[in-house]
């Protein structure tokens, strides 16, 4: 309903026994969700489809008192509307309030007191067959006073359920968590992160670093690490150099960030003798779950490549297009973005997203389907695109979105995590086992998906000898 439309009280002069009023509304899995959310009920027989086939409904339900707020609803806006005051209120619940069910509040007053101007009143909600689900009586002290005001525009609620990370976490199960040297995991953040990721599942920790200073962050932090290797290094640098020494001796398979700062982890990597490099350029990518679009969203590069040429920009799209390939995307498409969707001579990031188009029209980027140069808007959004008048099978339907440039990356992927409030899994591509970067901020649902997603492209990856040289770009 709208903020101009008035919403005005019977007083209690104005109220005769036998007045009655009624709403109706249809129950829908967001309103047992968003009553979950603010009651803190999160019985599984109303949230669970799972466990509420055991129980004796085998079916989800709705919380008993999602009903009787109806009733309250139209005692606070009808009868006797604005001013009134609940003093006591029975509720018989006879039959459960199914998922789709379209339920009405009915309440009929039965007797005023005028000593306290009381009024006694009769509820009952039923469905859409006409049956009794809730039965009551409510005791409502009425206003005296004539109350007439515009009705409060309630906001835009939107429900993110994050399933797209908990897919992620699922289809890691039934293996075995791949070794994974956290580097210098020196705080209790850090500490947390991985005793997480292996309370999941997901990883076999091997914590390298200073061993005094991890097993302080451990009890800072309230954990038992006892049951993890630990790899004594003097500092940061040594324990990077260390972790990067295990994954080429084959006794790691993954590496994950701990207390140092990324690029001391980056320079241990990309050392050209004894680092991790391949072939390819080594790149970020987050995979972004945002609320209200309809799948994950892969932002590339936001986080290692500050300002990379055409061809790194070729390697950062060809690893995102892997990484889509282990998500399970068969042909992702791939939106280059800019400022604009037309080639413009002074702008270089539309220039060069013509040129990686041609590069993938001539089989040098396989795997994807690339546009661009797009905006972000006509990347992501039909209607935008169809506004634009762009015809393209990626426009409005992009699934990796390739930036100009680090700090574009690094904006926008912010920018949708702190005022979207999408949550942001990152993986460092292109090295010769997958890197786990988290942060401080991030959730527990983000660090165990950042796993989940390093542990997918682990298998995938054909495992290395232990020992072999490492071709470097």
């Amino acid at each position: 309903m709208t903020g101009g439309e008035l919403i005005e009280n019977r007083t209690f002069d104005e109220i005769a026994v036998g007045d009655e009023a009624s709403a109706t509304r249809t129950l829908s899995v967001e309103d047992t969700e968003l009553f979950a959310l603010v009651s803190g009920d999160v019985n599984p027989a109303q949230l669970d489809p799972g466990d509420a086939a055991t129980n004796m409904f085998h079916h989800v339900i709705a919380h008993g008192m999602w009903g009787g707020g109806l009733i309250s609803a139209v005692l606070g806006t009808q009868l006797p509307g604005p001013g009134s005051i609940y003093v006591s209120q029975s509720l018989h619940f006879l039959k459960p309030v199914d998922l789709g069910d379209t339920i009405t509040a009915h309440v009929r007053v039965v007797e005023k007191r005028a000593e306290d101007c009381t009024v006694v009143l009769d509820c009952r909600c039923l469905n859409q067959d006409g049956a009794e689900v809730i039965t009551g009586q409510a005791e409502v002290r009425a206003p005296c006073e004539k109350i007439s005001r515009q009705r409060v525009a309630l906001p835009d609620v939107r429900v993110s359920h994050h399933d797209a990370y908990r897919l992620l976490i699922e289809r890691t199960q039934g293996a075995d968590p791949p070794a994974t040297a956290v580097v210098h995991p020196c705080t209790a953040q850090a500490i947390i992160a991985a005793v997480d990721a292996a309370r999941e599942g997901l990883i076999e920790p091997i914590l390298v670093g200073p061993a005094k200073k991890i097993q302080a962050a451990a009890r800072e932090a309230g954990q038992d690490i006892s049951a993890f290797r630990l790899v004594d290094a003097e500092h940061s640098h040594a324990a990077a150099a260390r972790a990067v020494a295990l994954v080429r001796a084959g006794e790691a398979r993954l590496l994950m960030k701990g207390s140092l700062h990324t690029d001391e982890l980056m320079g241990a990597i990309v050392a050209r003798e004894t680092g991790l490099r391949t072939e390819r350029r080594i790149s970020h990518a987050y995979v972004m779950d945002v609320p209200g679009h309809p799948a994950p969203l892969i932002i590339t590069d936001a986080a290692i490549n500050i300002t990379p040429s055409l061809e790194e920009k070729a390697d950062i799209i060809r690893n995102a297009i892997d990484l889509a390939h282990v998500l399970g995307i068969a042909e992702p498409k791939v939106a280059i973005l800019s400022a604009v969707e037309t080639v413009n001579p002074i702008l270089p990031s539309t220039l060069e997203a013509a040129a990686l188009c041609k590069m993938a029209d001539r089989g040098q980027i396989l795997g994807g389907i690339l546009d661009g140069p797009l905006a972000l808007d006509n990347a992501i959004s039909e209607a935008a695109a169809q506004e634009k008048g762009i015809v393209s099978p990626v426009a409005g339907k992009a699934e990796i979105l390739v930036v100009p440039n680090l700090e574009a990356g690094n904006m926008l992927a912010k920018q949708l995590t702190f005022l979207g409030g999408a949550d942001a899994a990152g993986v460092v591509l292109g090295a010769r086992v997958p890197i786990i970067l988290t942060s401080r901020a991030d959730s527990l649902r983000t660090r165990l998906a950042s796993c989940a997603i390093a542990v997918l492209l682990a298998r995938a990856a054909p495992k290395a000898a232990p020992g072999l040289p490492v071709p470097t770009s």
